[in-house]
This record gives structure tokens, sequence and C-alpha cells, in this order.
């Protein structure tokens, strides 16, 4: 029986050693040369100092910055997930006339404005960085308001939106998007 023992526990720690040490080594020496900044996490900086990841929406609520997405986890990382409240859930209603009840007030709308689905539900990781381009430009009144821009100024922050939006990846993945927390740094920068 030992015969068969030690040949297995030697096996078992050349395996261990090369699927559990020279292989993530391997991977991560490759990930931090061809991609950088994404094996680094994709950090965004804002003078010298980490503001956040463009992969991980953050909570914003001030008057002045583009606002994200909703949230069912309150942008924690660690519980991430949506609400599970489904189509017919009288929760998930009175949580979306509520989101839009405060779009509509904050940004100056009427009762009869149309409202993005992105701006009214959470997505299913409640860390979404990225709005559809049509949520970014219902905000930029309110924006150019709390900011006190003029109608030129104005401008500069539709513009900026316009520069902002990723289009699908090769063409064809996915749907036009702005990252808020890239386009509230843009917005900062802005002069």
């Amino acid at each position: 029986m030992l015969k068969q023992l030690i040949p297995a526990i030697r096996m078992l720690l050349v395996l261990a050693c090369i699927t559990g040490v020279a292989y993530p080594l391997a991977v991560t020496a490759v990930a931090h040369v061809a991609f950088p900044s994404q094996a680094g996490g994709s950090l965004l900086w804002k003078d010298g100092q980490v503001v956040g990841s463009s992969l991980v929406g953050q909570a914003m609520d001030e008057d002045r910055y583009f606002w994200p997405r909703p949230s069912a986890v309150g942008y924690d990382p660690l519980p991430s997930g949506g609400s599970n409240l489904g189509p017919t859930s009288e929760q998930l209603r009175l949580v979306r006339a509520s989101r839009a009840e405060a779009l509509r007030q904050a940004n100056g709308l009427s009762d009869e404005a149309s409202l993005p689905a992105d701006l009214l539900d959470a997505s299913a990781s409640g860390l979404d960085p990225d709005i559809s381009p049509a949520a970014a430009v219902l905000q930029i009144d309110r924006i150019a308001r709390a900011r006190e821009y003029d109608s030129s100024q104005r401008q500069r922050l539709v513009e900026l939106v316009e520069r902002m939006i990723a289009l699908p990846q090769f063409g064809l993945l996915g749907e036009p998007r702005v990252n808020v927390l890239q386009l509230n740094l843009a917005l900062d920068a802005l002069r």
C-alpha cells in the first residue's frame, strides 16, 4: 500500500504546485504585461488618488453629478445581486414609482415624461457602472442648473456626454453606454 501511496502523494504535490502556484503566477504575469490596467482592477485616478474602478458602480446623489443606475445592494460588492423582485411584484411597482417620482422631481420633468428603464430598475449585480445615453442626456439640465451653467456651458455638457458614449463592443455586442464614474470625472475636469 505504501508503494502506491508515496507516488500518489508526490503527484498530488507536483500538480498542486503546477495548478495552484505556477499557473496562477504565469497567468497573472501575462495579464500584467498584456493588460496592465485591467489586471490592476481598471482603477480610475483623480489628483493622485484612486477614486474607483470603471467596472464597479458607485453611489452618487449630488445634483451636480450624473447619477448611476440604482442598486439593490447599495453598491456593496460583497453581497452583489439584484432585488429578485418579479415583474408582478407590488413591492417592485412601488420602488419603481418612488424612483420615478424622485427622478422627475430632481430633473424638473412632468409626470408624463418618459424615463429610461435603467434609472428605474436596479441591475442584476447591483454594481453596474454604466447607464444608457438616454439616461445621461435626461440628467443634463439638472446638472447644468446645479453648476449654474449658461447655455454655452450646457452645450459643452451635451458634447461631453456624446464623447463619453461607448459603442457596442466589436460593433455588435451590447448597447451604447456611458460609464458614470468616468463621465463624472470628465465633468469635474470640464472648464
